[in-house]
């Protein structure tokens, strides 16, 4: 994306910005010790779980886990996207956004939005007024679609002919129009309209602005639906049809549901369900999943139940699979032989209303039992397939608690060990990575205490400490897991002694290490504040005398090979004296 914001801005604005603020302007926050509670906007309570950190500059949910700095409060809360939220904070903190960074949006594109508007306000107005409007009405009535539903989704007519948009718009603009999509080039010179004969849904963004226009034929003539090409403004693969009337609609949905055509989302919306999109003829993307996930935790995808539905739904589950973080659910509904969304709901509101609620099957569902049909379980072999096919899906889920689940009853389904699970995916992160033997002891919340997870803790806690940390290239050569986590963490406070905790915590969103590092932050690991340097610096004693261990035991083995050279028989004695002492 062109005008990437700068992470030294970001690591800035997030110092300037006070995350109290932020929130008790949205929510009623009330004090509670060193922090703040109040009941969580992002699931329903009748007891606060909500909790806001003032000396972490975080929030952290009790209850669903919904966690976050400012930023991802502004995205989670105010369903916007990373860019628009960093506005509404550098306007807040008196800061201005890198102009490189400030200028994201394609150079030209304000003539497209503005010509998108134009075109927009002519199909509208044809719909309403041309000689020949009536086909295109006569069809949107039979398709039980009302004048005042048609207007609030600004369904238009493009009537037929070669050239109405360019004369209604002016031949002036017809570089813009082409530029926008909306008129192609003739062979030998000139323009024509794309859009003929065919009724006209605009597409439009978070904002609410046109950005490209899908059109459906009244005759039998193909292609049935047109769509907008790719422009400046306007990327299919991660727009979706319906999300800015769904939000108008309601700004928190419960959940959203996925169908393929702008008609079926028209009669959706006709009969009540005004909680849905439809992808723009091209499958469903991992942009599009993390878009709805940032409006609702549920998305419901809805199917033909013929094989080419159920092979479309498969594309939409393995682009799904690396949006499955913690509080998201995506679920999948297939419908009957020769019905789709809009002859289902207008036969039968209450049925498809009941296919909703008792038939979408939960993605784990969906996942292990295509699995489990490709390969037969009663066999050695077949279970051994249904792992190494469904290795590379579970490996592309985000590690947290969904995804332990998923090895869990693949390890299940597959009558293995979940050892063996492991080993096949990849290996748990380091949200099971950190987890240590039985014999430590926990702390609150399910937490348990290593040497490596203090570690870190600690330092979200206090980011000063990193300067009496071990040297992070010592702390990559530790044998333990967690040991490259702690040292990338270290390494980016040295670099950086002025990062915060929600500075910290921002640089790794969205990535493999997120879920650690979130719940590190949030967990009571019981260290007293007046001890908690003396705690990590015990915690970097140890784990010096462990690198000397494992040290020596690599020497060790190097010396009974007879390959250990001079220097290093030096070093083995220097470390053996050391143990000695």
């Amino acid at each position: 994306m062109a005008g990437l914001i700068p992470q030294s801005f970001i690591d800035e604005l997030l110092a300037r910005t006070d995350i109290v603020d932020v929130i008790s302007a949205r929510l009623n926050l009330k004090k509670a010790g060193a922090n703040y509670q109040a009941l969580c906007p992002f699931h329903g309570e009748k007891t606060p779980s909500f909790t806001v950190s003032p000396a972490k500059q975080f929030y952290h949910c009790f209850g669903c886990g919904a966690h976050g700095t400012a930023l991802r409060f502004l995205m989670e809360y105010e369903r916007l996207e990373f860019p628009d939220a960093v506005e509404i904070l550098a306007r807040q903190a008196g800061v201005e956004i890198p102009r490189e960074a400030r200028a994201r949006e394609a150079p030209g594109s304000g003539p497209l939005y503005q010509i998108l508007e134009e075109a927009s306000r002519a199909y509208k107005g044809w719909l309403r007024r041309h000689p020949q409007r009536q086909r295109a009405v006569d069809y949107l009535h039979g398709r039980g679609v009302s004048g005042a539903l048609a207007a609030e989704y600004g369904i238009g007519f493009a009537p037929p002919g070669w050239d109405n948009l360019l004369r209604e718009v002016g031949a002036q603009a017809a570089d813009n129009l082409l530029r926008a999509g909306l008129v192609q080039a003739r062979e030998h010179g000139g323009h024509y309209d794309r859009f003929r004969d065919r009724i006209m849904f605009p597409i439009r963004d978070r904002r609410g602005r046109v950005i490209a226009f899908g059109g459906r034929v009244l005759d039998t003539g193909e292609p049935k639906y047109l769509n907008s090409p790719e422009t400046p403004v306007f990327h299919k693969g991660r727009e979706l049809y319906g999300l800015y009337e769904c939000l108008q609609a309601d700004r928190k949905p419960a959940d959203i549901l996925v169908v393929e055509g702008y008609m079926d989302v028209i009669a959706l919306a006709q009969n009540g369900f005004r909680n849905c999109v439809a992808t723009l003829g091209t499958a469903t993307t991992t942009q599009h999943v993390e878009r709805l996930f940032q409006a609702t935790a549920d998305v419901v995808f809805c199917f033909d139940g013929d094989r080419a539905g159920r092979q479309a739904a498969w594309r939409a589950l393995e682009n799904t699979l690396p949006a499955m973080r913690d509080r998201r659910r995506a679920r999948f509904l297939f419908l009957p032989d020769g019905e789709d969304p809009d002859s289902l709901v207008r036969s039968s509101r209450e049925r498809f209303a009941a296919m909703l609620e008792q038939e979408a099957l939960p993605l784990s569902e969906f996942l292990f039992r295509e699995l489990m049909a490709d390969n037969d379980s009663r066999s050695m072999d077949g279970r051994a397939r249904a792992v190494e096919s469904a290795a590379p899906l579970l490996a592309r889920v985000p590690p947290g608690v969904f995804r332990d689940l998923l090895v869990d009853e693949l390890a299940r389904v597959a009558r293995v060990d979940r050892v063996h699970v492991e080993a096949a995916v990849g290996g748990d992160d380091l949200p099971s990575a950190l987890r240590p033997a039985a014999a430590t002891q926990p702390g609150r919340h399910g937490q348990r205490r290593t040497t490596i997870r203090v570690a870190v803790a600690l330092l979200l806690e206090r980011p000063t400490l990193a300067e009496s940390a071990l040297a992070p290239a010592r702390l990559r050569r530790i044998d333990l897991p967690g040991a490259d986590l702690l040292a990338e963490l270290v390494e980016i406070l040295q670099q950086h002694p002025n990062l915060g905790t929600s500075g910290v915590l921002e640089r790794f969103r969205d990535t493999p290490h997120e879920s650690t590092l979130w719940k590190l932050a949030a967990w009571e690991h019981l260290t007293p504040p007046d001890g908690v340097e003396a705690e990590f610096l015990g915690a970097m004693r140890k784990l010096d005398t462990l690198l000397g261990r494992q040290r020596l035991q690599y020497l060790q083995q190097r010396l009974e090979a007879g390959t250990l050279t001079t220097d290093e028989q030096q070093e083995w004695l220097a470390l053996l004296r050391s143990r000695a002492d």
